[in-house]
C-alpha cells in the first residue's frame, strides 16, 4: 500500500470541488481522517449545485440555498474550518480565466499546503460519464495551482488586494480507482464520510431506505479500493508532489 501519511501534522488542506456533495463523496473519509489528525480544512465550492434536481417546481435559486446549507452541515462533519461558495452557475461551468483567478484568490487567502481536487483526466469508465462541471472545476485547480498561485505577476489585481503569491506543494486527485498511486486508510472514519453524505438530503433522500442503501453503497466501494491493501475501507488519490 502506498504511503497514506503525506499529510503530516499542521498542514492546511483545500477541497476543490464543482459541487455540493463532490467533497463528500470522493475524499469525506480523508478529509475527516485529517481533521482528526490536526489538519486545518477549507472547501472550496466552484457552483452551488443550483441545478442538481428533477422537479421542475424547484427553481435553482432556491435549490442553490438548500444545497449550500445541507454542504455547510457535511464540512461540519467532516471537521473543516470554512466552506467558501464562488457562485458560479451549476452545469454550465467553464476552465475560465474568471474561474481560476478566483480560486488562485482561496488559495492566496488560505495559503494550502495540500489541495484536494477532481481529476481533470476522467471522461468515462465503463459504467460513468464524468460530469463536465467536474472536469472544468479540476482543470481550472490545477491551472491555479500552478502556476497561477505560485506567479507574482498573473493576476496583478490579487496583489493589489494584499494577495501575494503561494505556492501549494501537495495534490490529490481523488476519484482514482485503480489508478491511485496513494491510497488512505479511512476504516476509522467510514461512518463519518456516510453521516457527512447524510447532510446532502435534497440527493440522496431522507428516508431510512434511501439512507441504509447509501451507507451499504458507500462501504461496498471503499471496501474495493481498500481490497488487497491490509485495509478494511479506503479512498484513492492521484497523488503529485510539486517542487
Amino acid at each position: 500500500m502506498a504511503s497514506e501519511d503525506k499529510a503530516n501534522d499542521n498542514k492546511r488542506v483545500m477541497l476543490i470541488v464543482a459541487h455540493p456533495d463532490d467533497g463528500e463523496f470522493m475524499a469525506a473519509g480523508t478529509l475527516a481522517k485529517w481533521a482528526k489528525e490536526g489538519q486545518e480544512i477549507t472547501y472550496v465550492l466552484c457552483t452551488s449545485g443550483d441545478k442538481g434536481t428533477s422537479d421542475p417546481e424547484l427553481p435553482p435559486e432556491k435549490l442553490a440555498v438548500i444545497r449550500e446549507r445541507e454542504q455547510r452541515g457535511a464540512a461540519k462533519v467532516v471537521g473543516a474550518k470554512e466552506v467558501v461558495f464562488l457562485g458560479y452557475k451549476d452545469g454550465v461551468l467553464e476552465n475560465t480565466l474568471e474561474l481560476r483567478r478566483d480560486i488562485v484568490r482561496q488559495i492566496r487567502l488560505h495559503r494550502p499546503d495540500v489541495v484536494v481536487c477532481q481529476d481533470p483526466t476522467r471522461h468515462i469508465s465503463h459504467f460513468y460519464l464524468n460530469h463536465p462541471d467536474h472536469r472544468a472545476a479540476a482543470g481550472a485547480a490545477l491551472d491555479a495551482v500552478f502556476p497561477s498561485a505560485r506567479d507574482y505577476h498573473v493576476f496583478p489585481e490579487l496583489i493589489s488586494e494584499g494577495l501575494m503569491p503561494h505556492k501549494v506543494h501537495e495534490v490529490y486527485l481523488g476519484g482514482a480507482g485503480d489508478e491511485g498511486t496513494v491510497w488512505i486508510d479511512i476504516t476509522d472514519t467510514i461512518e463519518t464520510k456516510i453521516r457527512a453524505l447524510t447532510e446532502h438530503k435534497s440527493q440522496v433522500g431522507e428516508d431510512s431506505e434511501s439512507l441504509t442503501k447509501l451507507g451499504e453503497r458507500v462501504k461496498e466501494g471503499a471496501q474495493r479500493t481498500g481490497e488487497g491493501r491490509a485495509v478494511d475501507y479506503a479512498e484513492a488519490f492521484r497523488y503529485i508532489k510539486l517542487r
